[in-house]
């Protein structure tokens, strides 16, 4: 066959030549190895020491890549762990989210429990009430203080009727309806209470500010007899509400009375319970008292 016409010259020759440089360079160390093998077995000692500078020759080289092998190897454990801790950083603040949402929720369950074990506390303690309720709605931002009661007289309710939570008295019952009934609270300024120190039973009377505080004064006019810290409770005068409700605690001491702030906070009580009126068994104790049946109410 011819050769093809776009050969170039001097190809199988060049050929030749790289087959020729691959026996030589094969021949070469076939001699180089055989010369190694006859000097470890003739002369161990100059074998050695040919090792050991053969070693010392090639030592740079074999940092080079050892350095190159092991940089290679730290940037890919590097990344790795890169991406390892980035995963565990991110489940970790998944789990750190669901703890903390967790730690909210028992901590609302808790407070939520603590209220009603004081609302069922108060049940067990008190026979006279109509019905349990919640606080739904209040005037935070009128003059008047007045709250919704989630009951109302298909339950029982009625006007007239003292309202208290947990913590103590929260006001009476102002207007019904079939489902809820408005709340005269307290911290109304048309809310007049009767009440008593702790202690010593000093009667005063109680009227809201309309700002959550309230003022208590005394009967008897003159200085006034209260001190910071002087726990008022409801002295059952009046015949609405029971004696010894708690009712509030003086905060400062003015000229004729005292500045006082109520134990039961509507915004934080949302259970509240009716009460019946204390008025029949009132006036029995007042008719027992003077038996002339001539009485002095407080009022309401």
């Amino acid at each position: 066959m011819a050769p093809p016409p776009h050969r170039r010259p001097g190809f199988s020759r060049k050929a030749q030549y790289g087959l020729f440089a691959t026996y030589v360079i094969a021949i070469a160390g076939t001699v180089v190895a055989a010369l190694l093998l006859i000097i470890s077995v003739a002369d161990p000692t100059g074998f050695a020491a040919l090792r050991a500078a053969g070693a010392e020759i090639t030592a740079p080289v074999a940092r080079f890549f050892n350095s190159i092998r092991r940089t290679g190897n730290d940037m890919g454990g590097n990344l790795s762990a890169y991406f390892d801790a980035a995963s565990k950083n991110a489940a970790l603040t998944k789990e750190v989210k669901a703890s903390r949402t967790k730690l909210i929720e028992a901590r609302a369950l808790k407070v939520e429990n603590a209220r009603l074990r004081g609302l069922l506390k108060l049940k067990d303690e008190t026979g006279e009430q109509v019905a349990v309720g919640r606080l739904i709605s209040s005037t935070a931002s009128s003059t008047r203080r007045i709250a919704t009661l989630s009951i109302g007289s298909n339950y029982g309710v009625e006007r007239a009727q003292p309202v208290r939570g947990p913590s103590g008295l929260i006001g009476r019952v102002i207007e019904t309806g079939p489902t809820t009934a408005r709340i005269l609270l307290v911290t109304d300024a048309e809310n007049l209470v009767p009440v008593m120190r702790v202690g010593d039973g000093l009667p005063a009377f109680s009227t809201g500010l309309g700002n959550g505080l309230v003022v208590i004064k005394p009967l008897n006019l003159g200085e006034s007899p209260f001190k910071v810290g002087d726990i008022i409770v409801t002295s059952g005068n009046g015949g609405l509400y029971q004696p010894n409700i708690p009712f509030a605690r003086v905060i400062r001491k003015t000229s004729d009375g005292a500045l006082a702030r109520p134990l039961a906070d509507p915004a934080n009580s949302p259970y509240a319970i009716v009460m019946k009126a204390y008025q029949a068994e009132a006036r029995a104790e007042q008719q027992a008292i003077a038996p002339d049946g001539k009485t002095q109410e407080v009022a309401e």
